[in-house]
């Protein structure tokens, strides 16, 4: 046996006790990116709010290599089961394509949503949170009636500086709704403490959530969904929201090939007057961009005559859509001239022309709708939705031709004039059913007109039997 001087055991000695411990550890190794120090094994560690009972669950995807950085989320739940299961559903062959339908739909609103979280500090993943409320669309409207991105209610926009009127509906206005939406989660957080909760709240009300952690003041959310605290829709909520942000941070994990939108820093350009955006940009060269697109609250496109607004448009456009609203040369809106005549009605001349009373009002400052005068002349704006052939179906005949602010009064009256050139000298039997509007049509004659012949109001009732002149047939 061959002896070692004491200080060689003693060197050895220390040296056992360095090699043990390494061996005797059970701590799973994690592999670190560089530049960067959070795992890369898909699955980010436990932050400090994960309740202690979540279970930690390895999905199949976890250990897959993928060439982007792991986005570590704020929200809790990437683990659980349900929200594995939505991952599952939006990496499937049709969840991918929706998601990418999605994206690209959410062009003209991402840029601004994305920025004015990031300058809150906010949770990264509330840039996903209108594909979960509305598919990313402005238009979007649900059973209960919320509508645009983030699905307001009627009743909830007030405190928000949102209105709806007859020409504009400004949940689909995604700044204004985006600041309100914003606004209401940061309040709803700071009186629930947990953004699984606030957003609980946001989809179920706040009354439910505060209930709900009233009978169970130790729960989380996830607990609380345990214990069927919520209805399955708020259930599911985080779950997906957690799925979708993760998804769509690592899209190549998952081979999903999402074309993002340009990065337009965004801008409002006050105007206080009506103006069709479509001839605003059509002045303005506005190529490849859709300016009533971005303004989706404008429900015909069409500014409101009544009160100040904000055109919305990337700043590089701006130059051009100020110049254009500034010249007094250029025409921004068409409009039809009504002038009044015995027997018309605001109520007869709005189903005319297919728009409301209060519409017309708003183009006609100071109208009287009692006080009607034999000869006024009316500014009745064009509405791209207009439908005259809705109430009554008859008034859809010979529609008057658009006029501008170019175009004189007269033109409106010679187009009046030609119409009484035309020879009554027909008689028409009134049959039972008939109307003065459809009596109009079949003989391919304003309403007004045939009227004025007849000698009585647009709104009188036919008599059966009676005998109307009409137009002699040709």
């Amino acid at each position: 046996m061959i002896k070692l001087p004491a200080r060689m055991k003693a060197l050895l000695f220390l040296l056992f006790l360095c090699i043990v411990p390494s061996f005797a550890t059970t701590e799973e190794p994690v592999i670190f990116l560089p530049n960067n120090t959070e795992p890369a094994n898909g699955i980010p560690g436990d932050p400090v709010t994960r309740p202690v009972r979540q279970k930690r669950f390895n999905h199949p995807y976890a250990l897959l290599q993928h060439k982007e950085s792991p986005v570590l989320l704020t929200l809790t739940g990437l683990d659980e089961p349900l929200t594995q299961k939505f991952i599952d559903q939006f990496t499937s062959k049709s969840g991918k394509n929706v998601l990418a339908a999605t994206v690209q739909r959410s062009g003209p609103y991402l840029t601004f949503i994305r920025r004015e979280i990031e300058r809150r500090g906010l949770p990264h993943e509330l840039i996903y949170l209108p594909i979960i409320e509305s598919s990313y669309s402005a238009d979007a409207v649900s059973r209960s009636g919320a509508a645009g991105l983030w699905q307001f209610m009627r009743i909830s926009i007030a405190p928000h500086d949102m209105k709806i009127t007859e020409w504009m509906d400004e949940r689909r206005d995604f700044w204004k709704s985006t600041i309100g939406a914003l606004d209401k989660l940061e309040k709803e957080y700071k009186m629930v403490g947990s953004w699984e909760l606030a957003l609980a709240a946001y989809n179920a009300g706040i009354g439910t959530v505060l209930n709900a952690m009233k009978k169970h003041p130790e729960a989380d959310y996830w607990e609380l969904c345990r214990l069927k605290a919520f209805k399955t829709e708020t259930i599911n909520y985080i779950p997906k929201l957690v799925a979708v942000s993760w998804v769509l941070s690592n899209p190549r994990r998952y081979g999903l090939e999402a074309e993002w939108p340009g990065d337009p820093q965004w801008t409002r350009i006050p105007v206080e007057r009506s103006v069709d955006l479509s001839l605003v940009a059509e002045h303005a060269g506005l190529t490849g961009f859709d300016l009533k697109n971005a303004n989706r609250e404008l429900i015909y496109g069409i500014t409101p005559p009544d009160m100040p607004y904000h055109i919305k448009a990337p700043a590089e456009f701006a130059p051009a859509i100020v110049s254009v609203l500034e010249d007094p040369e250029l025409t921004l809106i068409k409009y039809y001239f009504h002038i009044i005549r015995s027997g018309d009605t605001l109520s007869g001349i709005s189903r005319r022309y297919g728009i409301t009373e209060n519409q017309i009002r708003s183009s006609n400052p100071g109208l009287q709708d009692k006080y009607l005068k034999v000869g006024q002349r009316l500014i009745i704006p064009v509405l791209k939705d207009a439908n005259t052939a809705a109430a009554p179906k008859q008034e859809s005949l010979q529609q008057p031709t658009p006029v501008t602010q170019q175009e004189t009064p007269a033109i409106a009256q010679t187009q009046q004039s030609s119409e009484t050139r035309v020879l009554f000298t027909g008689n028409h039997l009134v049959k039972r059913g008939e109307t003065l509007w459809s009596i109009a049509r079949a003989y391919n004659v304003r309403p007004e007109i045939l009227a004025e012949i007849n000698n009585m109001g647009l709104n009188d009732v036919l008599r059966v039997g009676s005998t109307l002149k009409t137009p002699g047939m040709q």
